[in-house]
C-alpha cells in the first residue's frame, strides 16, 4: 500500500475535522474548568479534618482513579438515561463523565497544593482574627493555585489525550473527525497518521508552554 497525502487540503479540514476539533477543545476546558472546582471541594473535604466529610470524599477520588476512563463513559453513556428517562447523547454525557472523572484527578493536585503551603501562613491568619474559609479564601487557595498550576496544565493535557477516548460513545471529536474523513477518501491509514500527529504537535507545544511557566513559577518562588 503506497501512503499519499495529495488529498489532504484545508476544505478536508473544514468538513471533517474542524468541527471535531473544536468539540474536543470545549470538552477538555469544560471538563478542566468543572474538574477543578469540584476537585478543589473534595480537596477541601479531605482535610477538614471532619470523618463525614472526609470518608465520602477519599471514596468518590479512590474509586474513579482505580476505574478506567473508557469504562466510566460507558457507564454513563448507558446508565444515566436509564435513571433519568431519556438519552442524553454522546457529546453531553461525555462533557459530564469528563468533569466527573477529572474532579478526582485535580483533587488529589489541589489537596498537595493546599499542603505545599506553610501551616505558619494559616496561623498567622487565625492570629489576625480570620475564619477557616477567609484562610483559605485568602491566604491557602490562592498559593495553592500558583503551586500547582504547572502540575494542573499538565493534567489538562492529559485530559486533551483523554478526549479521544469519547470515540467509543460515538462522540464527534478530533479523532473521530480525521476517521470519519478517511472513510470518505478511503484512506484511513493516512488520516491516522495525521490524527496521531495533530495531536504530538499540540501536546507537544503546550508541554513546552507549561515547561516555560515551571521556571517563570520558581524563578518567583
Amino acid at each position: 500500500m503506497n501512503l499519499s497525502f495529495a488529498f489532504f487540503d484545508w476544505a478536508l479540514v473544514q468538513s471533517f475535522i474542524l468541527k471535531g476539533f473544536v468539540f474536543s477543545i470545549q470538552l477538555t476546558l469544560v471538563a478542566m474548568v468543572g474538574g477543578i472546582a469540584i476537585g478543589t471541594v473534595l480537596a477541601l473535604m479531605r482535610l477538614s479534618g471532619r470523618k463525614w466529610l472526609e470518608i465520602p470524599a477519599a471514596a468518590y477520588v479512590n474509586t474513579l482513579r482505580s476505574i478506567p476512563l473508557v469504562m466510566v463513559i460507558l457507564w454513563f453513556f448507558l446508565l444515566i438515561p436509564l435513571f433519568i428517562g431519556r438519552p442524553l447523547g454522546a457529546e453531553v454525557s461525555a462533557i459530564i463523565t469528563f468533569t466527573v472523572f477529572e474532579a478526582a484527578y485535580y483533587s488529589e493536585i489541589m489537596r498537595a497544593g493546599i499542603q505545599s503551603v506553610p501551616r505558619g501562613q494559616v496561623a498567622a491568619g487565625y492570629a489576625v482574627g480570620m475564619t477557616y474559609r477567609q484562610c483559605m479564601q485568602l491566604i491557602v487557595l490562592p498559593q495553592a493555585f500558583r503551586n500547582m498550576l504547572p502540575v494542573l496544565l499538565t493534567q489538562t493535557i492529559i485530559l486533551f489525550q483523554d478526549t479521544s477516548l469519547v470515540y467509543a460513545i460515538g462522540a464527534y471529536d478530533l479523532l473521530k473527525g480525521f476517521e470519519v474523513a478517511g472513510k470518505n477518501f478511503n484512506r484511513p491509514v493516512e488520516m491516522y497518521l495525521l490524527a496521531a500527529a495533530t495531536y504530538f504537535v499540540i501536546c507537544f507545544c503546550l508541554s513546552m508552554l507549561v515547561r516555560q511557566l515551571q521556571k517563570k513559577i520558581a524563578i518567583i518562588r
